[in-house]
């Protein structure tokens, strides 16, 4: 198979012995001023060519753009706030709350979500921002005076399936919240008497 070869643009190169330089009698040889650029921007006033600055050596700015911080993403971090001082009851009341079938941090959740499926810093974000709810129930847990014993599980272990139990409220009948809410709080082994 043969190749196809690759034509050079013929240049014409002056060579040194081709170029004359005439210098007026009387004068020595000095050095060379390049000549006048005509595609030099023309000053705006005289038409003369503008002066050339010189090039600045430094690193061109890079932009970063940091992206607001969505709905649920604001929602979830406000309530891993709320959850942080509260005793271990309240804390999983709260987030049962936040997550009923009407609230809005689920549908928020779900929305945005969706929308960062394809753009990994803001799936990012959004999980950071779950994980904080988690990480303060965690810390809830382990401050909790011990209740009945729990499944034998560690406080990270517990604090995920509560949240995800609390998470999957959302998804239940109105009529069926309080029945499992009561459930998270037993499986938490910190249920009040008679709840």
């Amino acid at each position: 198979m043969a190749r196809a070869r690759r034509r050079r643009r013929k240049t014409k190169t002056r060579s040194a012995s081709r170029i004359v330089r005439r210098i007026p009698a009387g004068r020595a040889p000095g050095p060379r001023q390049p000549a006048a650029r005509t595609t030099d921007r023309l000053a705006s006033a005289g038409g003369a060519p503008a002066p050339r600055q010189p090039a600045a050596h430094t690193t061109p700015r890079v932009r970063i753009a940091v992206p607001r911080p969505s709905r649920a993403e604001t929602l979830l971090l406000i309530l891993a706030k709320e959850v942080a001082g509260a005793p271990l009851d309240g804390a999983l009341r709260r987030i049962a709350d936040a997550f009923a079938p009407g609230a809005e941090l689920p549908r928020e959740v779900f929305n945005a979500w969706i929308k960062t499926r394809s753009e990994k810093t803001a799936s990012l974000a959004l999980s950071w921002a779950r994980e904080q709810v988690r990480l303060s129930l965690e810390e809830t847990i382990a401050r909790a005076p011990k209740g009945r014993p729990t499944l034998g599980l560690a406080p990270a272990a517990l604090a995920w399936l509560l949240l995800a139990a609390c998470e999957a409220i959302a998804h239940e009948p109105p009529s069926a919240v309080a029945d499992r809410v009561r459930t998270v709080l037993e499986l938490s082994g910190h249920a009040a008497p008679g709840v």
